[in-house]
């Protein structure tokens, strides 16, 4: 089965608002996929709009020690989220890890922009020891932060 990139933005947004956040379809798709806000809990309402790419590799993938999404991001935004549903070669249907990165850790590349928080071992992505902080529950969790646009590896 092939999985499409509609897919990928429709899990995420589900994951999205399984965790309490409102989620907002533009009528055109012109960069970001959609937008979500909550309200948390001093009261500040936040606002992110987040672009979906997916990583479908094949039973042919190699190992990577480094592996996410390298190409053109058609927008960027200080308060974007770059989320990177991982399926994997044994699980083609449903994303085994989601990414959820923010601006600060999205580097220019020959071919636009690189973000690569996995590494890719035995058919399997699996998060990188320093960026597992943005991975599932607790990438969604940190999307809390008010400080969100300034997280990184490192911090």
């Amino acid at each position: 089965m092939k999985v499409s990139d509609y897919f990928a933005e429709l899990h995420v947004a589900g994951r999205l608002a399984d965790a309490g956040w409102d989620i907002y379809f533009p009528h055109r798709d012109k960069g970001f996929d959609f937008v979500i806000s909550k309200r948390v809990k001093n009261g500040s309402l936040i606002l992110r709009p987040v672009q979906v790419k997916g990583k479908y590799p094949t039973n042919e993938k190699t190992n990577k020690a480094v592996y996410g999404y390298v190409g053109k991001l058609t927008q960027r935004h200080p308060e974007m989220v770059l989320a990177i549903p991982y399926f994997s070669a044994l699980s083609p249907n449903t994303p085994v890890h989601i990414a959820f990165m923010p601006l600060a850790t999205i580097r220019p590349h020959s071919r636009g922009f690189r973000c690569q928080p996995a590494t890719y071992f035995d058919g399997m992505p699996k998060p990188r020891r320093e960026c597992q902080k943005f991975f599932d529950e607790a990438g969604i969790a940190r999307l809390e932060s008010l400080t969100w646009n300034n997280e990184s590896v490192s911090s």
